[in-house]
């Protein structure tokens, strides 16, 4: 399963693990396919870290899961903070995901435990993740040129109502 991330800075492939993470799957895709990412932008960026988006105001402090609030981490064992374009779940501390993700610039291993990893990137981490990371920055790591996600391309979502 992919998505394409159709972002101001060119576009990102993303494989999302389904069957390993259902739950976070199915909020990311069903999120995806509501048009709620779209227009959005990538509201904090560290460069030798991280860029987070997926929330609506744009402020890093909104967005909501299709289950109506907060719902569970999907800790998985195997799947690791250990390279560049781990795309995880923000959250605030245990069970408060929602609506926003991070994709990784490098490995990350203090982080492994601790976010629900839920998809890499397949297509676009030497372009347009590495375009990301160059985006100037203010104190608190927010982008000083917009970094938006204008629009989401499901390739074969299994979700999907028939």
């Amino acid at each position: 399963m992919s998505v394409t991330l159709h972002t101001s800075l060119g576009n990102l492939k993303l494989e999302i693990f389904c069957e390993t993470v259902p739950k976070t799957a199915k909020n990311f895709l069903a999120l995806c396919a509501s048009g709620y990412y779209n227009d959005t932008t990538f509201h904090r960026n560290i460069p030798a870290f991280m860029i987070q988006g997926g929330d609506p105001t744009g402020k890093g402090k909104g967005g909501e899961s299709i289950y109506g609030g907060n719902f569970e981490d999907e800790i998985k064992p195997s799947l690791r903070q250990n390279a560049r374009g781990v795309v995880s779940m923000a959250n605030r501390g245990p069970g408060t995901n929602g609506s926003q993700f991070f994709i990784s610039y490098a490995p990350a291993p203090h982080l492994n435990g601790q976010n629900t990893i839920f998809g890499k990137v397949l297509e676009g981490a030497d372009t347009t993740l590495a375009a990301m990371e160059r985006v100037s920055v203010d104190k608190k790591y927010r982008p000083k040129d917009l970094i938006q996600l204008k629009t989401v391309t499901i390739h074969a979502n299994p979700l999907a109502e028939n």
